[in-house]
């Protein structure tokens, strides 16, 4: 079945931003963890597709780094969408030229509203995400299936 974005966010925001995101290890075994995501274009390339905040720490940003893809499955009861594509990183430890460092707070801001968070206080969010060297993930949306 033919599936578009806008059915990736409407299952999004279903069941709160929810997603199983797996990519490979170097022996080509699969790696999982669930995460909260939403529909956010690359703010560099401009192309469409899915977010979330990964802690900078995280094994799968490692992973990430070596693989540069990633599939994120949100799920609502038996309806399913899933997308995958190449992988862009953009945090402390992983600069682009292309992105002012200095929007990192808002682009994790962006990021996790786009995956249904709220905060009462942002500077407290700011700070947090700074110190937990959060990254933003970008998976563009190269392949999109499902069951929605």
């Amino acid at each position: 079945m033919s599936v578009d974005l806008e059915q990736v966010r409407t299952l999004a925001v279903q069941e709160h931003g929810l997603a199983t995101v797996a990519t490979t290890r170097a022996d080509g075994t699969v790696h999982s963890s669930v995460v909260n995501a939403g529909v956010l274009e690359d703010p560099v390339t401009g192309a469409p597709g899915v977010a979330y905040v990964a802690v900078g720490r995280a094994h799968k940003l490692a992973l990430l780094r070596q693989a540069g893809h990633a599939t994120l499955t949100f799920r609502r009861g038996w309806k399913w969408v899933s997308v995958t594509g190449a992988t862009h990183l953009i945090g402390p430890d992983d600069p682009d030229p292309a992105f002012d460092p200095a929007g990192l707070p808002a682009l994790l801001r962006a990021v996790f509203i786009a995956a249904t968070g709220t905060h009462d206080d942002w500077d407290e969010y700011d700070r947090v995400m700074a110190e937990e060297r959060r990254v933003a993930v970008f998976v563009r949306a190269d392949r999109i299936i499902g069951n929605p």
